[in-house]
């Protein structure tokens, strides 16, 4: 059954659990957003989809490894920033 949410005056909405859990979306995880036809589209950016696209670019496996490493970075970044908050 098609899921429906509401937008908030911020823009936001709430992605139905039952939806994160199938892909994989934490707090956290990156969405990537685009408009295609009319139709809004959100796209997880979790380790199952940058995977999906390894061998593409031919770099054999270089740029993926690179891409991890920065996600890595990132996710370290973004948790000190959250206990500074709190001291």
């Amino acid at each position: 059954m098609p899921n429906k949410t509401t937008v908030t005056g911020k823009g936001q909405i709430v992605i139905p659990a039952d939806l994160r859990q199938k892909l994989n979306i934490k707090q956290g995880t990156q969405v990537h957003v685009f408009e295609r036809n009319g139709e809004i589209i959100l796209r997880p950016l979790t380790d199952e989809f940058i995977n999906s696209y390894v061998g593409m670019t031919r770099t054999k496996g270089k740029l993926l490894a690179a891409l991890k490493q920065e996600k890595k970075k990132e996710r370290e970044r973004e948790s000190r920033h959250k206990s500074a908050r709190f001291l």
